[in-house]
């Protein structure tokens, strides 16, 4: 039953999660058990994601000079939004998830949701945050620079 549940949980989970699954079936286990019987048949929680070979870090490129400047508190709304993108893993691989938040309230104003980690989908998020804040003057977007907020396509 161990090895099914881990199995139907595409090998991620542990003892812990796959103790809550067995009591989620009606049987009656200690987490103990568990643990001792999950190192016996040699099963283990997937930690991390792997991580492909190549340089991590580095200097970052700079497309537009660091205009926010470390300067998180805003006075007013619309005057600083700042966006990322980050990927959740789901069953049927990655989604990547784009998202501005706005500097003065703290809530995120508009987002994206795409399969793949695109310029398009930055876009989108910006689109939305601007047709749902319509911010009447300038608003100055601060972002990491990777390859889709300074991509020309």
């Amino acid at each position: 039953m161990i090895r099914h549940a881990w199995n139907d949980s595409g090998k991620v989970y542990g003892y812990r999660k796959l103790h809550d699954d067995l009591l989620d079936q009606g049987e009656r286990c200690c987490p103990n058990r568990v643990a001792r019987l999950t190192r016996l048949a040699g099963i283990k929680a997937q930690i991390g994601y792997k991580r492909r070979p190549g340089t991590h870090g580095g200097r970052p490129s700079l497309a537009v000079d660091n205009t926010l400047d470390r300067q998180f508190n805003v006075a007013k709304p619309n005057r600083a939004w700042v966006t990322d993108i980050t990927y959740i893993r789901t069953l049927e691989g990655f989604a990547y998830l784009a998202v501005v938040i706005d500097l003065y309230s703290r809530r995120v104003v508009g987002w994206s949701m795409q399969s793949r980690q695109t310029t398009d989908g930055v876009l989108q998020a910006l689109h939305m945050a601007a047709g749902r804040r319509k911010p009447t003057h300038r608003v100055l977007i601060h972002s990491d620079q990777g390859s889709q907020f300074i991509s020309m396509d």
